[in-house]
């Protein structure tokens, strides 16, 4: 049986909840018909066809035989996150790191598939209220859909995009997030070690993530168990100044023990 989404019915004044629900199922699915969107949402076909047509008017999609597709513009990401959409150990990472949020927070985020995991699940969440949330990322991707989240304030930074990731880069973004202070700041890494700390393949990505851990009061490293004790080209900031570790390894593993030992509250998942 086909799950529902549990969205408004038919009216003008929930038009945009349905088609941030249409985005969503594009953005995992990559394409949409009017008969599958109708029954998800509880709508007729007819209020469908309506919505693919304004999303389609704002260029978000593009329209097919029966349906729509997600546009390169929108929703298209780089093969590694269209890879990872259904990934279970992104998903277990993305809740259990959703839960250490509190209503209200300001949360910065790099790039990467565990963040954008994150960010989902985080927007998501049903105890949020209207704009008590606010993002702060330097990743287009996450911005593209946060935004479309009334209850999310989401402030996308300025920079060079990096085609593999998403990420702005350089004197923009730095610039801008230097102006903003963040409850938390939430990082997928390359490598994250008790000795070496937290660390990423390129230096001007290192550098936004590395003053989102000086911007905010806490710290939060979301990696699969493949990355902890690895070395990656460049640091982002000391073991000591993680807060927290939510991870896929298990409890018995050393390198959790070694990153407790080093300060670090490690949730295993």
């Amino acid at each position: 049986m086909t799950e529902r989404l549990d969205v408004a019915p038919d009216g003008h004044r929930h038009r945009a909840s349905r088609l941030s629900a249409i985005l969503d199922l594009l953005a995992t699915e990559g394409r949409l018909s009017v008969s599958a969107a109708a029954e998800r949402l509880g709508v007729s076909e007819a209020t469908i066809r309506r919505d693919f047509s304004e999303l389609t008017r704002r260029q978000l999609v593009t329209r097919n035989h029966g349906g729509v597709v997600a546009t390169s513009v929108a929703y298209e990401l780089p093969y590694r996150y269209r890879a990872s959409q259904k990934d279970s150990d992104l998903e277990r990472i993305a809740r259990a790191t959703s839960e250490l949020v509190a209503p209200g927070a300001v949360v910065g985020m790099n790039g990467g598939t565990t963040t954008t995991a994150v960010a989902r699940t985080l927007a998501a969440r049903e105890d949020v209220s209207p704009r008590e949330f606010t993002l702060v990322t330097s990743a287009l991707n996450i911005a593209v859909e946060a935004v479309l989240r009334p209850h999310v304030r989401c402030v996308s930074l300025g920079g060079i995009p990096r085609p593999e990731s998403y990420e702005v880069t350089g004197p923009l973004a730095i610039a801008g997030l230097s102006q903003l202070w963040l409850d938390v700041a939430i990082l997928g890494v390359n490598g994250l070690s008790a000795a070496e700390g937290a660390t990423c393949e390129h230096e001007d990505e290192a550098a936004v993530s590395r003053l989102m851990v000086e911007r905010a009061r806490e710290v939060i490293v979301v990696a699969a168990e493949a990355k902890l004790g690895e070395r990656a080209f460049t640091i982002i900031c000391d073991a000591e100044q993680v807060s927290t570790l939510v991870t896929t390894a298990v409890d018995a593993d050393p390198r959790v023990a070694e990153l407790r030992a080093a300060g670090i509250t490690v949730h295993c998942v």
